[in-house]
């Protein structure tokens, strides 16, 4: 059995409690054990970097330290989280005198980092250490007819610069999942660009201008949904909608999901068990293609 020491991250606690609860109902339905890393702390989402590289580097040193302690890798189920921990965990691998010096602030606190362990976010554990093909063996409700257009987040495919599981800017990874459901991926330029989040608090309308054009570009482009596998992306492009939509003027009503719920759909899961209708844009839309094709 696979088993990893789970960091939910924040957003997938609160704004986004959905995601957390898909999250663990897939792993249970594949046969994914996870052990919540209840301790760990937020990873600053790049904002500790901004002002202070050290407390990033501290902070996220000590999360990877308690997976470490489990003997555990980490496991991430948000493209910003999945970033700023991996690349301080390959920061710190690289450079035995930032190690020692971020140890002793460790050392206070009782923890220790190793460097002896991987930071890794869901959709790479799918592809590398489960498998498609086991995957794709465990879908009960094939998503035949569902156009999907990948959101990844800039986090995930571009934060790491020395460890990388995929394409920075020509990424496959989801756009394989999707095949492997049963789905249709459908190819746009927005989905490898910001979604607009990190300037959000104080360039709204360059924020939701950005947003919507990636969600009006997906929509044209044949899409029934977006998929992300960042739940700072899914505030943007799903909670936000009606505000876009204002903003330039468009109306738009496309689903957002989040990766897991993707998956659980696909596994068969109950939509209510997938926290489906916690999302601000119906995602009746979906179920109703889905059910047309059985």
């Amino acid at each position: 059995m696979l088993k990893y020491a789970y960091y939910p991250g924040c957003v997938a606690k609160g704004a986004c409690r959905e995601l957390h609860a898909s999250t663990t109902a897939i792993a249970q339905a594949l046969g994914i054990e996870l052990v919540e890393l209840e301790k760990a702390a937020c990873c600053g989402s790049g904002t500790f970097k901004e002002t202070d590289e050290l407390l990033e580097d501290t902070v996220n040193a000590r999360n990877i330290a308690l997976a470490e302690a489990l003997n555990l890798p980490l496991m991430t189920q948000c493209s910003t989280c999945q970033g700023v921990i991996g690349r301080v965990n390959d920061k710190l691998k690289g450079n035995p005198e930032r190690k020692a010096r971020v140890n002793g602030f460790l050392a206070e606190q009782g923890h220790h980092y190793q460097g002896s362990t991987d930071v890794k976010h869901l959709l790479w554990i799918l592809l590398q250490d489960y498998g498609l093909e086991r995957l794709s063996a465990q879908v009960r409700r094939p998503l035949t007819g569902l156009k999907c257009a990948a959101f990844y987040g800039c986090y995930l495919l571009r934060a790491q610069t020395v460890t990388r599981y995929d394409d920075p800017y020509h990424p496959t990874s989801l756009e394989r999942v999707f095949t492997a459901l049963g789905a249709m991926p459908i190819e746009y330029a927005g989905r490898v660009q910001c979604c607009g989040w990190p300037i959000s608090s104080y360039a709204t309308k360059a924020s939701f201008t950005m947003a919507g054009r990636h969600i009006l570009e997906a929509k044209q482009a044949g899409a029934d949904c977006i998929v992300t596998p960042c739940p700072l992306c899914h505030l943007n492009l799903d909670s936000r909608q009606p505000e876009v939509e204002q903003v330039i003027g468009e109306k738009l009503g496309l689903p957002i999901l989040h990766l897991p719920q993707l998956i659980g759909l696909a596994l068969g899961l109950d939509p209510r068990q997938l926290g489906l209708e916690r999302h601000v844009v119906e995602t009746s839309p979906v179920l109703e293609i889905l059910q047309r094709s059985r």
